[in-house]
């Protein structure tokens, strides 16, 4: 299987199986003398690992990491990065293979097991291997790693929707993102996600969901007019994510709707000389270019595909079936997906920074 690495010059290869021994990634082109240790990296997969609510799986996985190579103790017993490949380990500790012993020459509605067996002649039926969810563990770590690579900007996700009940902008509150289960900006709408959320679990069903990551701090310059194009690389990250099926840049598809003057982002000049943007619809990007203003990105994820709601399929012999799903799933996997599109564009982020530093010195 080829394809596993993204990144140009800070560039990601994730490796392992949802119930393999371990999974994890390698990091190559990380800066050398970055400070980092494994407490930092974990704290950012604390907020991924399943099992913290009853609104996700209840797998229950610590993701502590090790990092295996890449760093060293300088003068100061300070860990380091050295400058050579990076990387990183998260162990499998809560796997259960039985759970989808049923569905071994089965293939599962939604889900990728149809196209898999159809392009290598073999798939893991134990929770997908390679195409579960559980591979993003590896994208936050790496996207932790990203994060020192830029310091100064600052990258905050939220979920915006789930199903068709939407944030209140007008009460967004980024300190509200630790107090409820959803990483949700409003504490309103988070007690209404509630109800409706635990009406979907309990029926065995699942639902879709937004998330919208903003990258604040951007520097003026990263990405290039053609083929380099900053928006394009922050979309193919966030499409690879798993269940991503839409993904949108600043107004996104509601520019479609919008007239010339409304869409245009006018300047003035600020106190220091500089241009000032008085909107942002473009999402911090123009001509593929960051201009200065936020990033800002959203990205729709599909309902969790394993459901208890038999669903018609057919089986690797060509037996038709109804499939009901078993094992411990997300009933909307979008809350968990809001700090893997965090990583993912912190790691966008990265690679555009040291390409631009390359290119001008």
């Amino acid at each position: 299987m080829s394809h596993n690495s993204f990144g140009h010059l800070f560039r990601v290869t994730t490796w392992g199986e949802s119930h393999g021994p371990a999974l994890g990634c390698v990091i190559d082109g990380c800066p050398p003398l970055l400070e980092i240790t494994e407490a930092e990296i974990q704290t950012f997969l604390d907020r991924r690992k399943p099992g913290q609510s009853k609104f996700t799986t209840q797998r229950r996985e610590a993701d502590a990491v090790r990092i295996l190579s890449g760093v060293m103790h300088d003068d100061q017993g300070i860990q380091r990065t050295t400058g050579t490949p990076v990387s990183l380990m998260i162990e499998n500790t809560d796997q259960r293979s039985k759970d989808y012993s049923e569905i071994r020459e089965s293939y599962r509605p939604g889900h990728a097991d149809f196209t898999y067996d159809a392009k290598y002649g073999i798939r893991d039926y134990r929770g997908g291997g390679r195409s579960s969810a559980r591979e993003t563990a590896a994208r936050v770590a790496a996207g932790a790693i990203a994060r020192k690579v830029i310091e100064g900007i600052t990258i905050r996700g939220a979920l915006v929707q789930i199903g068709p009940h939407k944030v209140d902008r007008s009460r967004w509150d980024w300190s509200e993102i630790d107090n409820n289960p959803f990483f949700c900006p409003d504490a309103t709408t988070a007690a209404r996600w509630s109800d409706y959320l635990d009406g979907i679990r309990k029926d065995g069903s699942s639902v879709g969901a937004v998330i919208e990551v903003v990258a604040e701090g951007v520097p003026a310059g990263l990405g290039a007019p053609l083929y380099g194009k900053l928006d394009q690389d922050i979309a193919s990250a966030l499409m690879s994510i798993n269940a991503v099926k839409g993904v949108e840049i600043g107004n996104g598809f509601e520019a479609a709707e919008l007239t010339g003057e409304e869409n245009a982002d006018e300047m003035r000049m600020g106190a220091d000389g500089k241009p000032v943007f008085l909107s942002n619809h473009a999402g911090g990007v123009l001509g593929g270019i960051s201009s200065g203003e936020p990033v800002i990105a959203r990205f729709a994820v599909k309902p969790t595909s394993s459901i208890l709601t038999p669903r018609r399929s057919v089986t690797r012999g060509g037996e038709e079936v109804d499939l009901r799903t078993k094992g411990r799933h997300d009933p909307c996997v979008g809350i968990r997906a809001v700090p893997v599109g965090e990583a993912m564009l912190a790691c966008v982020l990265a690679d555009h920074y040291l390409r631009h530093r390359g290119q001008v010195g």
